[in-house]
């Protein structure tokens, strides 16, 4: 038996990553929402890794902050240890990571839905979803059949979600919990094309069964940099990482053991994600590597399991004990949680337009694994942009897309809609050709404004912005118009720095323009020099030092946009096309691009493919 259970503006079913964003983003621009979970306590878990940010993952933290998300300022709160990656490079990669308390995190998120105006958050698994008119009809487990007018699948790994560890296998989600069993179906039903990928985690041990005295100690980095552009109070590092390696014994363990691999026995069907490979998968594709490097890292300041990060694997659990205990400091190391496989459904993103919206269901969006790609960071960001999106539409405003020249999050969408994911898809500096523009240093001044006119960006944060953009204008002003002196001082500040010395005055700006210096070095020489924050003085030296190289991105940006301007029709059928090859036109009509930029980037669409579109799209304009 059924009961109708209400109408809603927004329904959105799972609440990890993607979800909450969804659902607070959808809420607060004033649609009426519910989020839907199978389990309250697994709100914002963190079944793998208990960190947030990493390389190129920082940068989508600090653009969801910048549109008005939650993941920063939650990270920030629940900060264990932070440090900025990849500072021997250029400032285009580099990235914040925290370790963060796990349950802490999962805690504040879930206190955040429940208290946020407009949303209801429900423990309940959706079984069944279809279309009634313009809206959607959703069908929970105990037979509560809601009403809504969008609906937002995040589902994670649990949809169809099955475990496997050795030669046992099971429905399951992760760490223990229910899977979205009967949902896949459903959805199979409305023709949206479904696939099995797979993922993994190591185990998690107990701190006290750990011999730290041989290990190295990797700390945190002082002072501690937030995630968020609202967080003003001074973080600390409260924990420390260490670091172990395996050795020829572990690789031994494991090629002895590997027919029992479900991955190399051939009862996973999954793809499981390129870079992120288990253990085994380590030590059969690299045989000539002696040893692979694993971190220890706590799971929370009220808890005595630690993770291992480097070390999934679904061997056998009797395995695992054995090859652990070969790692210098986990001889004796006790085992809390097993490391596990999961295999879950996702859709294929093809599926979908740049709103995450899909093209041939209105109203139905997806939005992280769900849509084939991995991470907490990917699922946020996606999460943020089909809760714009839904509620928009529900209160019929436009849309909002984010293209790959302003934005890590645009870049992300772009490739999933017009690339596909063949595997889990994980965010890389590498995937954006305009990185050194898209720095995480400068994601407020990319974003914000677009969150203000969104309507996700307080008052306060709003004025803060502002006068930081102002400062940074005024700085700017400054060191194009302050001339040093040559000085002993000054020349010795510079030979110390391995730079040439100056016997004439000159501009602080063309000093900061040098590689080696930084506006650390030239403290005490410049004495006009304002009380300003940090943040300031860091987007004014990189602007300065790469300013060549930022020019000619942003032309290369202007050229992306003015293909991007050019719309193609919605009902062309590309195979008409004369000139086009058949795999262009395929690949065309499979993707349905919006625009010729979309399409120039479009996996098997050559440069001679779009001219031909771009002179059939002219004389097609000129006609009309």
């Amino acid at each position: 038996m059924t009961y109708d259970a209400g109408t809603v503006d927004v329904a959105v079913i799972g609440a990890g990553h993607a979800g909450i964003e969804a659902g607070l983003a959808a809420a607060r621009l004033g649609a009426h929402t519910v989020v839907f979970t199978i389990n309250l306590d697994a709100v914002g878990n963190c079944p793998c890794n208990p960190s947030i940010g990493g390389t190129a993952k920082g940068h989508l933290v600090r653009e969801i902050d910048a549109l008005g998300g939650e993941m920063g300022r939650t990270a920030d709160a629940c900060t264990l240890q932070s440090r900025m990656l990849n500072l021997g490079k250029g400032p285009a990669v580099h990235s914040l990571r925290a370790q963060i308390d796990r349950n802490q995190y999962s805690q504040i998120m879930k206190h955040k839905l429940e208290t946020c105006e407009g949303l209801e958050l429900r423990q309940a698994e959706i079984v069944k979803l279809c279309p009634d008119g313009p809206e959607w009809l959703l069908t929970t487990r105990l037979g509560a059949v809601y009403r809504a007018k969008a609906v937002i699948i995040c589902t994670g790994t649990f949809l169809g979600g099955k475990i496997f560890v050795g030669e046992v296998s099971y429905e399951s989600g992760p760490d223990g919990m229910f899977p979205a069993a009967f949902l896949p179906d459903s959805l199979r039903e409305l023709g949206i094309s479904l696939r099995r990928f797979k993922t993994g985690t190591p185990a998690r041990v107990l701190k006290s069964s750990i011999d730290f005295s041989g290990l190295e100690v990797q700390v945190g980095d002082e002072p501690v940099v937030p995630f968020s552009y609202d967080t003003e109070e001074k973080l600390e590092n409260k924990a420390v990482c260490h670091i172990s390696w395996t050795n020829e014994e572990t690789k031994r363990v494991i090629l002895e053991n590997i027919e029992r691999s479900p991955l190399y026995g051939g009862m996973i069907e999954g793809i499981g994600p390129r870079y992120c490979p288990s253990i085994e998968d380590k030590v059969v594709r690299f045989p000539d590597k002696p040893r692979h490097q694993l971190f220890i890292e706590p799971c929370g300041l009220e808890t005595e399991e630690m993770y291992l990060q480097g070390m999934s694997s679904s061997l056998p659990e009797e395995v695992q004990v054995q090859f652990y205990h070969t790692i210098p400091g986990l001889e004796n190391v006790q085992i809390m949680r097993t490391a596990y496989a999961i295999e879950y459904d996702c859709c294929d993103p093809l599926q979908l337009d740049a709103t995450l919206e899909f093209r041939d269901w209105p109203g139905l969006y997806g939005a992280g694994q769900f849509n084939g790609s991995s991470g907490y960071e990917e699922a946020a960001a996606q999460g943020l942009v089909a809760g714009i999106n839904a509620a928009r539409k529900v209160r019929g405003l436009g849309r909002v897309v984010l293209d790959r020249a302003g934005s890590y999050i645009g870049t992300l969408v772009d490739d999933l809609i017009t690339k596909g994911a063949s595997d889990p898809y994980r965010m890389m500096t590498s995937r954006s050709e305009y990185r050194l523009v898209l720095r995480q240093d400068n994601a407020d001044e990319r974003l914000t404004p677009l969150g203000r006119e969104i309507g996700l960006i307080s008052d306060a944060r709003w004025e803060r912005f502002s006068l930081k953009q102002e400062q940074k204008k005024a700085e700017l002003k400054r060191v194009l118009s302050t001339t040093l002196s040559p000085s002993e001082e000054l020349n010795a500040i510079l030979v110390s720095r391995e730079t040439s010395s100056v016997s004439t005055g000159v501009r602080l700006a063309d000093l900061l323009r040098r590689p080696q210096i930084t506006y650390k070095d030239l403290e005490s020489v410049d004495t006009t020099r304002p009380d300003l924050p940090e943040a300031v003085f860091e987007n004014v030296e990189i602007e300065l030092k790469y300013e060549g190289y930022i020019r000619r991105q942003k032309a290369d940006i202007e050229e992306m946009r003015r293909l991007e301007r050019k719309a193609l029709p919605t009902d062309v059928d590309f195979s008409t096309l004369r000139g086009l090859r058949l795999e262009a036109a395929e690949k065309l009509n499979k993707v349905r691009p919006e625009n010729i930029g979309q399409a120039s980037r479009i996996s098997g669409v050559s440069p001679a493919d779009i001219s031909v579109l771009l002179i059939w799209l002219a004389s097609r304009n000129k006609e009309g």
